[in-house]
């Protein structure tokens, strides 16, 4: 039977319709929800810290869907694999933005990550919370720092190992990325600004996954052996720690002869070997697991309970996460929008508990007031707080022990400023600046 033209006329206005209303029930769906996007590597040499990572946003997204969500809309998660390759970083960002359209990202462990994300990240007006220790020099307006700056680790580690062990001769040993060669560069010339001789201070890159560490344990002993007592600083990243802490362990290497503070090791990656022969080496961070405080309970009660193992510990990382992730919170809820800009002018100011029994507060920098703890290495592989400030300390993005950044501040609040590198003496700024 043949359809007049009327007919096919019908039937192709109700197939029109059809697929409009289909498309407009899609579209409403998807702006039913608010995504997050979470941008860790899930594989690859760092991959030992940050899968754990991925795991606090999933848990503070549910928790905070059981609460209402944000703003009446549930967050959706959307979780890629950067695959610790840093120009995937990038790509990945891209994907996070561009495809999957997300609100915000939660993500990056290492600085060469970061670096490879920042272009994209501003470029597509993106927001992101980076969660970890750094070397500062950065300001970006659109990432906001929840880990450390130098000025909340690295200056008050060498601080506590000078004035409370006596130490005289220092070992700098890093991992070959940005994040170890600034610090050890603000470091050395902290260090020269006390009065340590050149001589005085060792300083050794490894590449990511070194694993061969008889060699260099072999010359920090011999660099120790002078008379002088000598630390180790660490900036060794990801899993090299593992053979680099046996091979201590095996040269017999003790806190005791010379002391070893590292900035990125913490309850997560210890929880991998046995840490016997490391007991009385320490950490610097802004928490540890064992800090006591109300806060801390409730939160490592939710974790326990949301990952179904009571052994998995807690982390610094894992706490500038939760403290970004609700201040973000907090933000869109006073912006009362998603949107990048209204939230990036909502945060700065804003305050919410930490993990210690403190306040972290978002500075015009977009840094935090943290804590700074020293803590001790014991056999089950947490830490005794054994030094702490006696408050928050305000992050500093920009050094004040390096010259060409000691004049130079970053203020995303006042508005004759309103950059992340504004010259103190030129008055002008030489970066990006809030369009």
């Amino acid at each position: 039977m043949k359809m007049n033209s009327l007919g096919w006329r019908k039937t192709l206005l109700t197939t029109v319709a059809a697929a409009l209303m289909s498309l407009t029930v899609v579209t409403a769906q998807a702006a039913d929800t608010i995504k997050v996007g979470v941008l860790h590597s899930l594989s690859g040499t760092m991959a030992i810290s940050e899968t754990t990572l991925k795991d606090t946003v999933l848990m503070m997204i549910e928790e905070q869907n059981k609460k209402g969500g944000v703003l009446g809309k549930q967050l959706e998660p959307v979780v890629v694999d950067p695959a610790s390759n840093w120009p995937l970083f990038a790509e990945k960002t891209r994907e996070l933005l561009e495809k999957e359209q997300v609100d915000v990202i939660f993500g990056c462990w290492t600085s060469v990550s970061r670096k490879s994300v920042l272009p994209v990240i501003e470029e597509l007006n993106g927001l992101m919370f980076y969660p970890v220790q750094y070397e500062g020099e950065e300001s970006s307006k659109n990432v906001f720092y929840t880990g450390a700056a130098p000025n909340q680790q690295a200056i008050p580690a060498v601080d506590y190992l000078m004035n409370e062990i006596g130490v005289k001769r220092w070992v700098l040993a890093g991992t070959d990325y940005v994040y170890p060669r600034t610090t050890n560069k603000i470091l050395e010339s902290y260090l020269k600004s006390k009065g340590v001789a050149e001589e005085d201070i060792m300083i050794n890159y490894t590449p990511f996954g070194h694993s061969d560490w008889q060699n260099i344990v072999s010359d920090i002993k011999k660099f120790g052996s002078e008379g002088k007592k000598t630390a180790v600083v660490s900036t060794i990243n990801g899993d090299a720690n593992v053979p680099f802490y046996k091979e201590l362990g095996n040269q017999g290497v003790s806190a005791e002869d010379i002391p070893v503070v590292a900035f990125s090791v913490g309850e997560e990656e210890l929880s991998g070997f046995d840490t016997g022969p490391l007991v009385g080496h320490l950490a610097a961070w802004n928490y540890f697991m064992s800090a006591e405080a109300e806060e801390n309970d409730a939160f490592i009660e939710s974790w326990h309970s949301f990952i179904g193992d009571e052994n998995r510990v807690t982390n610094d990382p894992m706490e500038a996460t939760y403290i970004g992730f609700n201040l973000w919170v907090q933000a869109v809820e006073k912006a009362g929008s998603t949107e990048v800009d209204k939230v990036h002018d909502a945060i700065i100011g804003l305050e919410t508990p930490n993990l210690t029994g403190g306040t972290a507060k978002m500075l015009a920098n977009h840094h935090l007031t943290k804590p700074v703890l020293i803590g001790e290495i014991q056999e089950d592989g947490q830490f005794e707080i054994v030094w702490s400030t006696d408050s928050e300390v305000p992050g500093d993005a920009w050094t004040d022990f390096l010259p060409e950044s000691a004049k130079v501040i970053a203020d995303w609040q006042d508005e004759s400023i309103m950059c992340g590198n504004y010259n103190t003496e030129t008055k002008k700024c030489s970066g990006q600046n809030y369009e």
